[in-house]
């Protein structure tokens, strides 16, 4: 920093010091070292900021990966990357790459299971990618406390589209008409169909249902009448369009299905067809009037057959169910919301004139009784205490393991669900009440045993639906429990630590090993389905991160054993049919009561359906 030149400039330097050095361009040597003396602090400031640069670079941690489309498998530019706590976000680059700079947590050597969770606390737990033009929540997330080095890899699914146009007779596309589409889901291991969206057509007629998971789809249009200024007059034959059913089938079971894979568009047609409409006025009787001032749910079914279309409302003020519907067979049930369930149903028949004064009679649905036969080894420990109406009591019996509930058996997923009623007292039986008619399946879970025999009647309830006839009418439920329970152990081969999104090992001073918060998420999911001559019943399976796994206890039986990589959302385990296209796979294992099996799976990597897909 010491120059011979004739003038020398150091800005740390007061100004008559810089006189003094200018005036003696050879110094003595008491003014070097006084001079030295002065510029130590900023040659002290200057070697710490390059410490601290240098301490900065060896003290970051980086989380690095890829996002990729997962049915081409190539790279997503500009996808916003995120942690679900929103303290981490970043795009990726044109080849789908990002990277997260993170400040190493201090060491603690002394205690190595604080140094993990120090660890833990600076990372995010998991990392997560959206875009446009990718199915919201498509992404499953990676974790990212298990290993700094791994390069993650992140995908996202692709949307589906269904594109349309929808037409009047003439050609013309009509005003904005709504159209709604349904999807099939498995639940509780039986096919439904539940809604999937809704949308408007616009002034050409187009439509457009975006941002859809691959599946099966069904499609209609919304009723609409025709109002058209020019030619709508209320005092002559009022005209409408009904419902259209893609394909053009008369009713919703009947419809046509589309089949949409990851990332597809499919383009339909719909044409609209005019027919007149006739109003529909249907008095409500009902032996608890008080109750329909809370309004009353109105379902209509063309054909007596259960799904979406066609609509009619109820007028409270004149206590009937008013609306117009063209030429036709209809169902109309109505039913009351609340804890007291009136059920009514008619049938009408509309054939070029309307429907007026026709009572329908609300009646109260009645209750179904359930006996329960023990024939168990060991005494029920569990108990518990309830109150009602001020008092206390100790539950006695079957209620203290056991629950009834009643699912539709529809394959519509409007209807809801029944379960025990709440008791009154320790010795009160056991009952389910407000059914209305239709078809349930008996579904029954204890925490003690199992359910070795359900039956109503002569129906065997464990392979056929519960029928309940107009105000509940049911022949009693009959349940036998037993407690002779087995058992399936074993591993499951192919499993990798800290796949999707499980928890890998972290091994610390002395050889222990520790597992981070997300240790308890399976890294692997075994499905342990009863054959359909089987008394057995279906459960999940969680497997270790080493791949290990002991079932809960089963019912004896014979089960075929599936173990996924990831949660099989679309196993119809309750339908023998689609069960069929797993006959090749897993393994079959038969148990019997108290015996314990133990076996070594292989893992199936994806599942059939996303294969077909």
């Amino acid at each position: 920093m010491i120059s011979g030149e004739r003038h020398v400039s150091f800005s740390n330097v007061s100004p008559r010091m810089r006189q003094q050095i200018n005036r003696h361009p050879h110094p003595h040597p008491r003014s070097i070292l006084l001079l030295l003396v002065l510029l130590l602090p900023v040659v002290v400031c200057l070697s710490g900021t390059l410490a601290y640069a240098q301490s900065t670079s060896d003290n970051t941690d980086t989380i690095h990966g890829i996002v990729i489309n997962s049915v081409t498998r190539e790279p997503i530019g500009r996808a916003l990357v995120f942690s679900p706590d929103n303290r981490f976000a970043t795009w990726t680059n044109s080849e789908g790459r990002f990277e997260f700079a993170l400040a190493k947590a201090e060491a603690t050597p002394h205690d190595d299971r604080e140094r993990l969770q120090s660890v833990v606390s600076n990372r995010p737990s998991m990392l997560m990618a959206r875009k446009p033009g990718f199915i919201t929540g498509s992404n499953r997330g990676e974790n990212t406390t298990n290993d700094a080095t791994r390069d993650l890899t992140l995908e996202l699914i692709p949307e589906s589209l269904i594109i349309g146009t929808i037409t009047l007779p003439s050609g013309e596309a009509p005003d904005s008409i709504g159209l709604q589409i349904f999807r099939r889901q498995v639940q509780d291991g039986r096919a439904r169909w539940m809604a999937a969206g809704s949308t408007q057509s616009n002034s050409d007629g187009q439509f457009r249902f975006a941002d859809l998971p691959a599946g099966t789809y069904k499609l209609l249009s919304h009723e609409m009448l025709d109002r058209d200024p020019l030619t709508f007059d209320p005092r002559q034959q009022l005209f409408g369009y009904p419902p259209v059913y893609y394909e053009n089938a008369s009713d919703f079971r009947s419809a046509g299905t589309i089949q949409l894979a990851a990332g597809q568009t499919q383009t339909v047609s719909l044409s609209l067809v005019k027919q007149p409409y006739y109003r529909v006025k249907i008095p409500i009787i009902s032996s608890a009037p008080e109750v329909t001032q809370n309004g009353i749910n109105v379902e209509v079914y063309s054909h007596g057959r259960k799904g979406p279309g066609f609509s009619l409302g109820y007028d409270n003020q004149h206590h009937a169910i008013e609306g117009m519907l063209p030429n036709g067979t209809y169902t109309v049930e109505a039913s009351t919301f609340g804890n007291i369930g009136l059920t009514g149903f008619h049938t009408i028949v509309i054939k070029g004139a309307p429907i007026d004064g026709r009572n329908l009679t609300l009646v109260p649905n009645g209750s179904i009784a359930i006996n329960v036969k023990e024939e168990f080894a060991s005494p029920v420990n569990s108990s518990f205490s309830m109150s009602m109406n001020g008092r206390s009591f100790a539950m006695k019996g079957p209620r203290r393991y056991l629950n009834v509930t009643l699912d539709p058996a529809d394959d519509f997923g409007v209807g809801r669900n029944f379960s025990l009623r709440n008791p009154s007292g320790a010795d009160e039986g056991l009952a389910i009440e407000g059914a209305s008619a239709g078809n349930y399946w008996v579904r029954v879970d204890s925490s003690h045993g199992y359910a070795a025999s359900i039956r109503s009647g002569n129906l065997d309830l464990q392979h056929e639906p519960l029928v309940v006839g107009a105000g509940g009418g049911a022949s009693p439920i009959e349940i036998t429990m037993r407690d002779d329970t087995a058992q399936i152990s074993g591993t499951v081969e192919g499993v990798t630590a800290g796949a999707n999104g499980a928890s890998s090992p972290i091994v610390g001073a002395g050889g222990t090993t520790f597992y981070d918060q997300n240790a308890g998420q399976s890294v692997a999911h075994i499905y342990c389905v009863p054959l359909p001559d089987s008394p057995g019943q279906f459960a999940e399976i969680y497997v270790s991160p080493d791949g290990s796994f002991v079932s809960p206890e089963l019912a004896p039986g014979t089960y075929r054993l599936l173990a996924f990589d990831h949660p099989e959302q679309e196993l119809e385990y309750r339908n023998p049919e689609a069960m069929r296209a797993y006959d090749s796979k897993g393994l079959v294992v038969r148990v019997a009561g108290g015996q314990k099996a133990h076996v070594q799976l292989q893992l199936l990597p994806t599942s059939i359906s996303e294969r077909e897909q």
